[in-house]
């Protein structure tokens, strides 16, 4: 098994993500990663799937994506020529007496305090997947009171773009 990275542009349409992944459950395959937003255009969004398959099935599947009709573009990203980040939010026990280390672990990690408390500091980061493991391999010791993870959002690398002028099918909105 090796790790896939898609990004997918969809028509911004109710019941397409969950077209999309019901797809991906149908074929027996697990979805590491999936996060959905916006992109330049209000009538597209992009989907980033972080899948772990074999070329061969991820090939099957992304043709069966390509036959939904609100997918208007796949495309793999290698990890070279992609920028792929994560979020996390991080609740950490902070009493006064050690919250110097954890401020001092959220600088080395390039991590934002977002909010403090009495007992509490909690901790925004981006990075990649690798970085964040880290900074939670360093948190742990001192007590992870809460967190949440994004999943993997990502462009390619360079001046190509999946979405520009006259690159895209127009999308045809229903009244």
């Amino acid at each position: 098994m090796s790790r896939h990275t898609l990004s997918v542009l969809v028509e911004n349409k109710s019941g397409v993500l969950a077209r999309v992944s019901a797809l991906f459950s149908r074929r027996g395959f697990n979805i590491e990663s999936l996060a959905v937003g916006a992109t330049e255009n209000p009538d597209l969004s992009r989907m980033t799937i972080v899948v772990d398959v074999e070329s061969q099935p991820l090939e099957q599947i992304t043709k069966q994506l390509n036959k939904l009709v609100e997918i208007i573009k796949i495309v793999e990203l290698d990890a070279a020529a992609a920028v792929q980040r994560e979020l996390l939010l991080v609740k950490v026990r902070a009493p006064m007496a050690e919250r110097t280390q954890v401020l001092q672990t959220a600088e080395l990690f390039r991590a934002r305090v977002v909010d403090v408390n009495p007992d509490t500091v909690t901790l925004e980061a981006t990075g990649t997947p690798d970085k964040l493991q880290a900074l939670l391999a360093v948190l742990t010791p001192l007590g992870i009171k809460e967190m949440a993870q994004s999943g993997t959002v990502a462009l390619g690398r360079g001046p190509r773009a999946m979405s520009g002028a006259g690159t895209l099918r127009p999308v045809e909105r229903s009244a």
